[in-house]
């Protein structure tokens, strides 16, 4: 049975959603699944932009077949390389023994590399600026280098304009019959989804997402639909994403706050980090999340990262080092580029305090553009009440640097 629908006039959604897959490339939990995007145009050509993973194989084949409606499939174009897009090909090359297919050199190097079968098939290499004529319909082609692989593209349809954005513009979380985000109450339901997946899986790679929006200038006014390879497809309120991404991938915090994360073994430090929760909301500072960092996945770490202009670690000293899983985390701080943020610190121990000092010399010598407030909580073994002052102290600090980064 298809399931498609239609983006715009001759473009239709042939796509699948996968609610089975628990971990997004074996590392992110996806409790709310997760959509594969692939598009079909029906033009004087029959053109196919990408594919989907094996696994929803065989929904996009049923989908393809059911749209092309006896046709033959003439063109596939292949912005994305990566086997969750990718790893249906062969059996579209194999069912399609006509069809030209469409990429830059880097990607037909990875089609080596997967061992991918082309023999009898046109290869077709385009970089920027290039274009191709599917009849009424003309593409231009702009390379997208580390977003997030070194081989994807995207490709602009000039004639209905649409944006066909590869991983750019993407997000977790499967499409359950909707297709459109305005279909959606996106801020509400969507947007935590899409920022987990932007910062996890392309964040780091902020100045090559900027760079490709830079490249894209000169048709953003001419952009009516982003069809992107996960998640929804834009078609209204377009500039509403384009200022999440340019926050995003400029490392500017999304919103001032305060992030607290903390690694406690026994309850103490976790009791400090509530405590101060608690302070800063009195101060007015009310947009606050707190973490466990041990039973809290890296990637929603990350996402709120990302989110929030102001984070405090509070960690427990665990042989004479920072805890494990707060070590982890601020390791994936720096893999991910995070910077641009003030950071405060809440240190605790019983016979040797040294995770303060640990965690700002890694804040310091490690990552990039990180303010750590002089104001430090240390507790020792468990707060007592005669450190309110102190914690007094850390509050105020902390609701000072929100309130000056609000203007």
């Amino acid at each position: 049975m298809h399931i498609v629908r239609e983006v715009t006039d001759n473009l239709y959604w042939i796509g699948a959603n996968d609610h089975r897959l628990t971990l997004f490339e074996n590392i992110h939990p996806i409790p709310e699944g997760v959509s594969y995007n692939a598009y079909v145009l029906l033009d004087r050509q029959a053109v196919l932009f990408d594919t989907v993973d094996w696994d929803s194989c065989r929904q996009m084949m049923e989908n393809l077949e059911y749209v092309l409606a006896g046709r033959e499939l003439d063109v596939v174009v292949v912005n994305h390389w990566e086997p969750d897009h990718a790893a249906s090909l062969q059996v579209v090359l194999d069912r399609y023994p006509k069809a030209k297919i469409v990429s830059t050199e880097k990607g037909f190097m990875l089609m080596e590399q997967f061992g991918f079968r082309a023999d009898g098939h046109e290869i077709v290499k385009v970089g920027d600026g290039d274009t191709m004529s599917f009849g009424g319909h003309t593409a231009a082609f702009l390379t997208a280098p580390m977003v997030h692989w070194p081989e994807a593209m995207v490709t602009f349809d000039v004639t209905n304009g649409v944006l066909f954005s590869a991983d750019a513009f993407g997000s977790f979380k499967a499409n359950d019959g909707k297709l459109f985000a305005d279909e959606v109450d996106y801020d509400r339901d969507w947007i935590d989804e899409n920022r987990r997946y932007l910062t996890n899986i392309v964040g780091k790679y902020g100045p090559h997402i900027l760079k490709l929006i830079g490249k894209a200038a000169p048709h953003l006014s001419e952009i009516r639909y982003i069809c992107p390879l996960h998640g929804l497809v834009w078609r209204k309120n377009i500039e509403y994403l384009l200022d999440k991404y340019q926050h995003w991938a400029a490392y500017e915090p999304e919103e001032n706050g305060v992030m607290i994360v903390y690694a406690s073994m026994y309850g103490s430090t976790e009791q400090a980090a509530q405590a101060l929760a608690s302070k800063l909301v009195e101060r007015g500072v009310t947009n606050v999340v707190v973490h466990d960092v041990s039973n809290t996945h890296v990637s929603y770490l990350i996402a709120d990262v990302f989110r929030f202009s102001h984070i405090v670690l509070a960690s427990v000293t665990y042989n004479l080092g920072i805890f494990p899983p707060m070590l982890n985390f601020l390791e994936d701080m720096r893999a991910l580029n995070v910077q641009n943020r003030t950071a405060a610190l809440i240190e605790n121990g019983s016979w040797a305090i040294m995770s303060g000092d640990l965690m700002n010399r890694f804040l310091d010598e490690e990552m990039k553009q990180i303010t750590v407030l002089n104001e430090r909580l240390t507790i020792a073994s468990r707060l007592k009440e005669g450190a309110k002052d102190d914690l007094d102290l850390l509050a105020d600090s902390i609701a000072d640097s929100v309130r000056s980064a609000q203007g």
